[in-house]
């Protein structure tokens, strides 16, 4: 008996069944694979744990990160991680004021049906409980889902903000490929599925990104250029980017912002050392 399709968050596409080699007429931008992080950037993800030492260290100073609303946040952890990778992420966000949650949906396992339909009630139960928009975070693989997530309900969502996250090019330009393919069932280079995991939403969206990271190469991470995206460059391990100082600052700051009142991230003064601009040039994976 043929197992139900698997339905990403966005999908306003079919899907094939898993393990399908079905190839869709419609094309995917980015096509060609970069290269993925090399085997020293890999083995340099062990440097997590210095960070997470930094959090530590850095949290008197993260005290003065830029308050929230009370609105509510919904935060996604990266691939085979659960909301335990996300704890201190949330911590800190309720510290400054945001409504923080876990997704409560287990390991990510990519986008099973029950994580599908979990994530659409998950959004949908916060909006009515705080009768406000919910805001998105995503760490690695969950950040491309919280984009998908977006473009599907954009009524309930106040903004996406992404970590070191796979949201263009081809699936193998990052050392996780072959993990996804195993705990989600999907093909990781199937278009149809890339085509829904890459659709860019109509919400404000920042992808924060490190040319350092070891599993997804960062030219992956880069969103469109618009009106109300932007990419933020840091120094960070993909393993640590969720306890990175600089990182959870950033985020504060993007979340702050009032709702419709978007601006891009303000790289001025001290911000200078810690945050760079990635070139955007649609060559990105070329070079």
């Amino acid at each position: 008996m043929k197992k139900k399709n698997p339905r990403p968050a966005a999908a306003v596409v079919a899907l094939p069944s898993r393990r399908s080699r079905t190839r869709s007429a419609e094309p995917v931008a980015n096509d060609a694979p970069h290269a993925p992080p090399s085997p020293l950037l890999l083995a340099l993800e062990a440097r997590a744990f210095a960070e997470w030492s930094a959090l530590l260290l850095g949290w008197p100073l993260l005290k003065r990160a830029p308050a929230g609303d009370g609105h509510p946040v919904l935060v996604l952890p990266g691939l085979v991680a659960n909301d335990w990778s996300t704890w201190p992420l949330r911590r800190f966000l309720e510290s400054r004021g945001f409504s923080a949650y876990p997704w409560e949906l287990g390991f990510n396992v990519g986008p099973r049906d029950h994580i599908v339909r979990g994530l659409g009630d998950r959004v949908r139960a916060l909006h009515k409980r705080h009768k406000r928009k919910v805001s998105l975070v995503g760490w690695s693989l969950g950040g491309a889902m919280a984009r998908a997530l977006a473009c599907a309900m954009p009524e309930k969502v106040r903004g996406v903000v992404t970590l070191g996250s796979p949201l263009g090019g081809h699936p193998r330009s990052s050392n996780a490929w072959r993990i996804f393919e195993m705990v989600s069932g999907f093909d990781s280079d199937d278009p149809r599925l890339r085509a829904v995991l890459a659709r860019h939403p109509k919400v404000p969206m920042t992808s924060i990104l490190s040319k350092l990271d070891g599993v997804v190469a960062w030219p992956m991470s880069l969103v469109p250029s618009h009106a109300t995206s932007e990419n933020i460059e840091v120094r960070a391990s993909h393993l640590g980017m969720g306890v990175n100082p600089a990182v959870l600052w950033a985020i504060a700051d993007r979340l702050a912002q009032a709702e419709g009142a978007w601006q891009p991230f303000d790289r001025a003064g001290w911000r200078s050392v810690l945050y760079g601009a990635p070139r955007h040039e649609a060559d990105a994976f070329a070079t």
